[in-house]
């Protein structure tokens, strides 16, 4: 089993920055891809970013130029910093690990951004 904890959600202004960080735990050597996840009221879950174990990353058009995904493989920790924050931005931020038998969920951690 793979265990993932977020953190470094809260509250920002628009145009401000958060960084977000996700730390797997338990059966690290199955994960292969890490990503993250949002979701916003009365929406659907939506891809934000992902990253490989070799470090391709891949990001929704609605975020390109703004998060930048990384992870460091020796802490098990992924990241999402977040620049130039939308109100549009503000949604639950999940992150996820890709698994040999299927993809993992962290609880979740809010994201405002206000205008």
């Amino acid at each position: 089993q793979v265990q993932l904890v977020e953190s470094g959600g809260g509250l920002v202004q628009a145009g401000g920055s958060l960084r977000l960080s996700c730390a797997a735990s338990g059966s690290i050597f199955s994960i292969n891809a890490m990503g993250w996840y949002r979701q916003a009221p009365g929406k659907q879950r939506e891809l934000v970013a992902a990253i490989t174990s070799g470090g391709s990353t891949n990001y929704a058009d609605s975020v390109k130029g703004r998060f930048t995904i990384s992870r460091d493989n020796a802490k098990n920790t992924v990241y999402l910093q977040m620049n130039s924050l939308k109100p549009e931005d503000t949604a639950v931020y999940y992150c996820t690990a890709g698994t040999v038998v299927g993809l993992r969920w962290g609880q979740g951690t809010q994201v405002t951004v206000s205008s």
